[in-house]
This record gives structure tokens, sequence and C-alpha cells, in this order.
């Protein structure tokens, strides 16, 4: 293996909530006139009886739900994109990322549930679309969905991670992923086995208690940060004037660690004793 394989990462990310601020299906369900409440009352039905993986409930009801299939048409997907509000400074991050930091180069790829429709809209001229993967769908002459090609969810990230590998002749513990949820607990399980750092961009204790280091910002650009740190063995002075140089200023930077706790009493409260007549 080259010098250049062994400074050669995949940075893969999330979409929805990791480099947005809202889901895509939120957006996609306000658009096409289905109200909040019942979008997440169907989404969590879901997720609450496991049919599907965590995160393709949409992709589920695109395919499936009466009142989504009725309503929804591609046009509508291009439109949900343009319509999300995006995390600041994705841009900036890619051409970092791109251009390579202190001899390491890096590849950034975004693996997400979301129709890939949504991600190429809002990504357009951020992202390349050859560097997007997201649930792909067959569409009727009329534009309605016919059928699912592939889901980009739960162990098919894992599927396209590895399908990267190969193709860039790169180790696992060259990945880093970054996501925000449960639906990425499949992948970064994944990854931290084979050697791999994982970010989490929420504190949801499903995945900050899982991935490697957990990072809370407005901008994308701050996963930058432990990047740096674990890949590049920066020191926070380095790191900040590393950011100052393209034009960015870390204001604040805490570093703390979240215990989650449940506390409740070690024995149960006795039963009010029944009253006799």
């Amino acid at each position: 293996m080259g010098e250049n394989a062994l400074r050669r990462y995949i940075f893969a990310s999330d979409f929805d909530q990791t480099l947005t601020f809202n889901d895509s299906g939120y957006v996609l369900a306000e658009l096409v006139g289905i109200s909040t409440e019942e979008f997440e009352r169907k989404a969590k039905g879901m997720a609450k009886i496991n049919l599907v993986q965590q995160g393709a409930e949409l992709a589920y009801l695109l395919l499936h739900d009466p009142e989504f299939k009725a309503k929804v048409r591609k046009e509508h997907l291009h439109e949900a994109g343009r319509r999300v509000r995006l995390k600041s400074d994705i841009k900036l991050m890619y051409q970092i990322l791109e251009t390579g930091v202190d001899g390491h180069f890096f590849d950034f790829y975004v693996l997400s549930a979301a129709p890939v429709e949504v991600i190429h809209s809002a990504l357009e001229g951020i992202v390349p679309q050859d560097h997007i993967f997201g649930t792909e769908f067959r569409y009727k002459p009329s534009g309605e969905i016919d059928s699912i090609i592939r889901a980009t969810a739960g162990y098919g990230k894992v599927a396209v991670l590895n399908q990267l590998l190969a193709q860039h002749v790169i180790g696992p513990d060259h990945v880093i992923y970054s996501g925000d949820g449960s639906s990425d607990i499949h992948v970064m399980l994944h990854v931290n086995a084979r050697d791999g750092l994982t970010i989490a961009v929420s504190e949801s204790p499903n995945v900050s208690q899982i991935a490697k280091r957990t990072v809370l910002s407005a901008s994308a650009i701050a996963v930058l940060a432990p990047i740096l740190e674990e890949v590049a063995g920066w020191e926070r002075s380095g790191i900040r004037s590393f950011f100052e140089a393209n034009g960015m200023l870390i204001q604040e930077w805490e570093r703390v660690r979240t215990d989650w706790l449940t506390v409740r009493p070690a024995v149960a409260e006795d039963p009010e004793p029944l009253s006799v007549a």
C-alpha cells in the first residue's frame, strides 16, 4: 500500500438532522398538505413495531401509505430538498476535506435513508451527486412512486461503506462516520468494531453512548475538530489556527462528558390497603 493510500480516508455522513436542522420527511409532509402530527404518528407507529429498519420510515410511507402515495410525486421530493434547512458551512467542509489537511485526504460521502432526490436538490452545487447515496425509487410515467430500488438505511449504510472501501482500496480503520440518531447505530457499531472513528452530532443517548466523539454545533465544519484531533493528531491551538486560516472563528469550545441516569425507588411503594366495609 502506497504512502498516499495510508493517508486517505472515507468520511461518510448522514443527512437528516446531521447536515440539516430538520427532517426532510417533515418538510415533504408539509409540502403536500399532511400535518406534522399525522406524519409523526405514522412514522413512530412503524418504528414502534419494527416494521422497517430505523430511518426507512419515510420510504415505507411513500411506497405503501395511501395518503403519501396519492400526493407525492418526484417533483415534490426535489422541492422538499430545496426547502430543507441546511447547517452552515457544508461547502467549506467539503472543500477542506477534498483538498486535504496536513497530508491527510478525505473522500466525503453522504449516506442517508432520505430519498436521493431530496439530498441531490438540497446539496446541489455543494456535494457531487455521485458522492450521495440515498433511497432510490422507480417511478411511473405520471411521476408516482412505483417501487424501491435501494434503501440506504440500517445495514444498507454498511453495505455502501464496504462498497466504497473496495472502490478506494482503503482499510476499514480509515473510515469516519457522522450521524445523529438511532438510525445510525448499526453503521456506527460496524465502524467502531473495525477501528474507525464515529462522531455523534446530537446528544441522543441512542447514538452518543456509541460514538467515540460527540460534537454539537450549528456549523457542519465543527465536525473537523475531532477529525483533526484523532486522525491528524493536532492540539487545540493548531485546530483553532486552522479554522481561523479558513475564515472561521471557534468562539466557544466546551468539552463535557454527559451521564444519562434514570433514577427510581429501589422498592415499589406498598399499594394502598383495601377498605373493608
